[in-house]
């Protein structure tokens, strides 16, 4: 009930204003009289330039005419902005102080820039009043600043900006627990997206903004730290009016998000040279650009079909009428909050796209973990290594028990890697020489392996060169003296690790094209699952055998 005869009697002035000559000019003269307070005081000789008046006091006269004031508005309440330290006369009579001004050798303590007062009820007549300020600036003498008035119900001036301060504290405080949430978010994730940083840094950064601007009702500020503060909140404005376009740049994938920045950087620049000084028409201008950057990239993310773009779209339109028609002190926020919204919403579609990603890369690694168990627990290669070890128990008991261990450790080192991603190098190639073993039995052939470069410390994808030795065992004969070699090499440089499987033999007629085949494709899939597309695989026929090319890129 309270909020709405606040909002009332202000929609009421709105409508109706206490003062008739709301533009009514101040005149200036430098010196120091008390009789300048009274009402009918000559001051014909006065004038509308103030000018440097260094340290000396000075005093200002402005005419207000007052309408007939109702009942419910009483008691007035006048509020000033001005800079300075002064004393408030109306109509002769001393009603505030804001400061202190200079005395007796003691300095000026510096007043705020808005300062209320209360009229007294026997001063408050219809007609014109005399409101005489005396005056100092001698912290900022060059400073030429107008002086304003408003007169307003004196209760609802002073509980108007509290009521304003909480509704705008609790979206700061929104913001800062989103700032804080997604900051929790990107340090916690693997894949450090980019795009949860910038978010949380805009969350972050619009919290400072909302408590920059409504500073003034918590803390006394000297009229001496006012441009600091909008110099702050300008800074703070131009970091938003980058971190939001650079935000759909990532979303909807634009790709020449790099010039488009470069441009906006430089805009927002030319916009601070150019306008220094102009607080807030430089705020105005800087979420102009902001919008007409992010206005680009949605419309290209809408040719490009990206989702969300339309509401993106509908967003940045309802922001710009609000920044347009909607007065500074709010239509910013309001503005940046719709964005800001849009924003959330674009970043909750990516977390479903990423949430769905995620569910599919666990379905290909449960597949790619039944896939590597299959590979060994095939009947056809079941029948003929168990038929291979029975004829090998039976002519020599000694080297059939060693078949029997080496297919019992493959199977062990199998069993081991199969619910993993990546595993160490040694236990691929420890894998690889078990196989090998099982494989010379069954055969009769000699095989041998190397290895040259081999880094201890790398992690690939289970049983990748495995399969490329299990293909260069499928698809090679013999060389004379019944041998085949393997060799793998390793290499890395700045750009990539390389692996280079050679198998040495006589390569077999291919049927059908071998680069198609099922261990190709597990090969790519794994790959696929651990590094995402920042790989290379080719695999090609040698004069000697087989040559196979696995690069990671970094």
């Amino acid at each position: 009930m309270h909020n709405f005869i606040i909002l009332f009697t202000l929609l009421n002035l709105l409508t109706n204003p206490v003062i008739r000559n709301v533009d009514a000019t101040p005149i200036y003269k430098t010196g120091d009289n008390m009789a300048w307070a009274t009402k009918n005081y000559n001051d014909k000789d006065w004038s509308e330039i103030r000018g440097n008046t260094s340290g000396n006091i000075f005093w200002s006269r402005t005419y207000l005419d007052l309408r007939q004031v109702e009942n419910e508005l009483k008691p007035l309440g006048l509020q000033i902005q001005s800079f300075g330290s002064f004393e408030v006369y109306w109509d002769g009579i001393l009603i505030g102080k804001n400061g202190q001004l200079p005395k007796n050798g003691k300095p000026e303590i510096p007043g705020t820039e808005s300062s209320y007062y209360q009229i007294p009820n026997h001063l408050i007549l219809p007609g014109v009043h005399t409101v005489a300020l005396r005056s100092s600036q001698s912290l900022y003498p060059d400073v030429q600043r107008s002086i304003r008035f408003t007169i307003n119900n004196y209760k609802a001036m002073l509980t108007a900006p509290l009521v304003t301060m909480s509704y705008m504290n609790l979206m700061a405080g929104a913001f800062l627990i989103a700032a804080v949430y997604y900051f929790f978010i990107y340090l916690n994730s693997k894949s450090k997206q980019k795009d949860i940083l910038i978010f949380g840094t805009i969350c972050l950064f619009f919290f400072a903004l909302l408590i920059m601007e409504y500073l003034k009702f918590h803390v006394v500020i000297p009229y001496t730290n006012f441009f600091l503060r909008l110099e702050i909140i300008g800074w703070l404005t131009f970091i938003n009016a980058l971190l939001v376009p650079w935000y759909f740049i990532i979303q909807f994938n634009f790709k020449n998000g790099k010039w488009l920045m470069l441009a906006l950087l430089l805009t927002l620049l030319l916009i601070y040279w150019g306008n220094y000084g102009y607080y807030d028409l430089t705020a105005h201008l800087y979420s102009l650009a902001m919008l007409i950057a992010a206005f680009i990239v949605v419309v290209n993310g809408i040719f490009q079909k990206e989702k969300g773009g339309f509401i993106a779209m509908i967003a940045l339109l309802a922001s710009a009428l609000v920044n347009k028609y909607v007065v500074y002190d709010y239509g910013l926020f309001i503005s940046f909050t719709i964005v800001v919204l849009a924003m959330l919403y674009l970043h909750s579609i990516r977390a479903s796209i990423i949430e769905a990603e995620h569910q599919n890369a666990v379905l290909l690694s449960s597949r790619l973990q039944l896939e590597l168990l299959k590979k060994n627990i095939q009947p056809h290669f079941l029948k003929n290594t168990l038929t291979s070890m029975m004829d090998w128990v039976e002519e020599s008991p000694k080297d059939g028990s060693r078949f029997i261990q080496a297919l019992a450790k493959e199977f062990d080192i199998m069993n081991e890697i199969s619910e993993q991603t990546l595993i160490p190098i040694t236990k691929e190639i420890e894998l690889c020489r078990q196989h090998l073993s099982v494989m010379g039995f069954r055969k009769e052939i000699n095989y041998t392996w190397e290895e040259t470069g081999i880094d201890e410390s790398q992690l690939i994808p289970p049983a990748i060169i495995h399969t490329l030795l299990e293909n260069g065992i499928t698809h090679s004969e013999a060389l004379p003296g019944n041998i085949v070699k393997f060799l793998l090499s390793y290499s890395f440089n700045k750009d990539a690790h390389q692996y280079i499987f050679e198998t040495t033999a006589q390569n077999r007629q291919i049927m059908t094209d071998r680069t198609g085949g099922n261990g190709f494709k597990y090969i790519k899939a794994r790959l696929t699952e651990s590094y995402g597309q920042n790989w290379t695989f080719e695999s090609y026929s040698a004069n000697n055998g087989w040559k196979s090319t696995i690069q990671i890129l970094r």
